[in-house]
């Protein structure tokens, strides 16, 4: 697992050793009064979708499911897709208001994430779409199992990969310079895990 310093903020994030990049990581958020059993409640709420993606001219099912949410206008690209936001979900949208809290950074749009076992996963990849911005902002906010998010560094290959594991109730924010600089991804486990719901908020340049 990656090693952090010992940099510790009041609000109880960590900052993770992380060259080129600037990562932080809130190990556990008490979301009262918003409720408990999150994963639960994210799972009946939010309209799931299985999507197919195009990736090096092959198109195949995406291992997991999706949902696009966001203030209107707030359209996104990847992967030869374009997203049209579904309007935001309550308990999303108070989710969000808590991690702007948090972070002291304004979101309009979330992409969530349904890791339904072990078997379902996501490539590595950065977010630096267009939309994004220069240096974005992507506060990741995990509910349910623990699952274990791998980093690459996409120009100094001598780097080795960092690994964090995102336990439920955990947000882990990156900024700056770590999506020029690195790639993510949630790998497949072979050992038993439960469903994860990820919720990753951003902020769409209208």
């Amino acid at each position: 697992m990656i090693v952090h310093r010992e940099n510790r903020k009041t609000n109880g994030s960590l900052d993770l050793a992380l060259p080129d990049g600037d990562l932080r990581l809130f190990p556990a958020i008490d979301f009262a009064p918003t409720g408990k059993d999150m994963l639960s409640r994210l799972q009946a709420s939010i309209p799931w979708r299985q999507e197919s993606i195009t990736l090096f001219g092959r198109t195949h099912a995406q291992p997991r499911l999706i949902c696009w949410m966001g203030d209107a206008g707030c359209t996104y690209r990847y992967s030869g897709r374009t997203w049209h936001p579904e309007p935001w979900d309550s308990l999303v949208a108070d989710l969000r208001s808590q991690v702007e809290g948090l972070t002291g950074e304004r979101f309009n749009s979330a992409l969530l994430n349904l890791y339904r076992n072990g078997s379902d996963s996501m490539g590595f990849h950065a977010d630096d779409e267009p939309e994004l911005g220069k240096t974005p902002v992507i506060a990741s906010l995990s509910f349910g199992a623990e699952r274990v998010m791998h980093f690459r560094h996409r120009h100094d290959h001598s780097l080795p990969t960092r690994k964090i594991a995102l336990p439920d109730g955990s947000l882990l924010v990156m900024r700056g310079e770590t999506q020029a600089n690195w790639r993510h991804a949630i790998p497949k486990t072979r050992r038993p895990v439960g469903p994860r719901i990820n919720l990753t908020f951003r902020r769409i340049m209208i």
